[in-house]
């Protein structure tokens, strides 16, 4: 078995990062949800408040022998209509969001946490459809009723189409603060207070006379950096090896696959959002990447990626 993630970093960084690898695995699985998660938690809040509300109504029609009532769905009578509607079209929200929180490939009995929402949205959707056009006679439909197959509706038809309409599938909650630049890029070049760099109207040093060099400034005669002796421009220096790579944690923002280092097109693995992965090695704009279990493979599709 290979060494642990943990084995490559100091031990400093190592108790930072088990401080705060929750906060930011939850922040990571928060931004994951769609548009159409959005719409299954409005959908379920609907059919909660719904639950509470008139679903059969009796109309006496001014009659003195009755009176107007109704009864929402919690009513014994009205049994199946709580656990096959109401109850069933909120454990499918769950259901449905919980998978977003889950490592890829987590299945229940074969099928993954969103599917079996996906199939229990649909059921709710066609029990009150039937109560719809069915129910008993002598009752009117209530307020609760025609809320719940609303939300039932919405709630079955987005889950069938999150992963197929655009609109959807787009981020529910967008990063706040500036965007990230893409991995790879050059930093910011000095400026105004850089350390080293001149400024401009800074007071010279303390018992400097005018028009002597400063700390740091090149003295005359000296060869300015990239100029050798004689006024002639040295040779660049040869890029490095790789000898300053410095393994670092870091998290993908969509699932990515993770390919075999020989530079095949199989796959040994796929990195999941929110979990944390333990870059080795760098290969041009691709990584060498750690899985949990040890497993090492490349990773190709580096844009977006957090660092830890």
């Amino acid at each position: 078995m290979g060494p642990t993630p943990d084995a490559f970093a100091p031990r400093a960084w190592r108790q930072r990062y088990v401080k705060t690898k929750p906060t930011k695995d939850l922040t990571l699985n928060i931004r994951s949800l769609t548009r159409g998660d959005g719409v299954v938690i409005g959908a379920a809040v609907l059919l909660f408040i719904a639950s509470f509300l008139d679903f059969y109504t009796i109309d006496c029609g001014g009659s003195s022998f009755c009176k107007d009532a109704g009864e929402n769905g919690w009513k014994s009578d009205f049994f199946p209509v709580l656990p096959s509607i109401f109850l069933a079209g909120v454990i499918a929200a769950v259901l449905i969001v919980s998978a977003r929180f889950q490592p890829a490939g987590r299945n229940l009995f074969g099928l993954s946490l969103d599917q079996w929402g996906t199939a229990l949205a649909v059921f709710a959707a066609w029990s009150s459809l039937w109560t719809i056009i069915g129910g008993p006679e002598g009752v009117d439909k209530g307020v609760g009723q025609i809320l719940g197959l609303i939300g039932t509706l919405a709630m079955a038809a987005v889950a069938l189409l999150t992963q197929r309409v655009p609109a959807l599938k787009a981020p529910l909650l967008n990063a706040s603060g500036p965007a990230p630049a893409p991995y790879g890029a050059q930093g910011p070049q000095p400026g105004y207070g850089y350390p080293g760099g001149a400024q401009p109207g800074a007071p010279a040093p303390y018992g400097a006379q005018p028009g002597q060099p400063q700390p740091g400034q090149p003295q005359p005669g000296q060869p300015q950096p990239g100029q050798s002796f004689g006024g002639q421009p040295a040779p660049a220096p040869a890029p490095s090896g790789g000898g300053d790579f410095a393994p670092f944690w870091f998290a993908v923002p969509v699932a990515r696959p993770l390919y075999a280092e020989d530079g095949s097109s199989s796959t040994i693995a796929e990195l999941a959002p929110g979990t944390w992965y333990l870059a080795v090695e760098q290969r041009g704009q691709a990584l060498v990447a750690q899985t949990q279990d040890g497993r090492r493979g490349v990773l190709q599709d580096t844009t977006g990626i957090q660092r830890g």
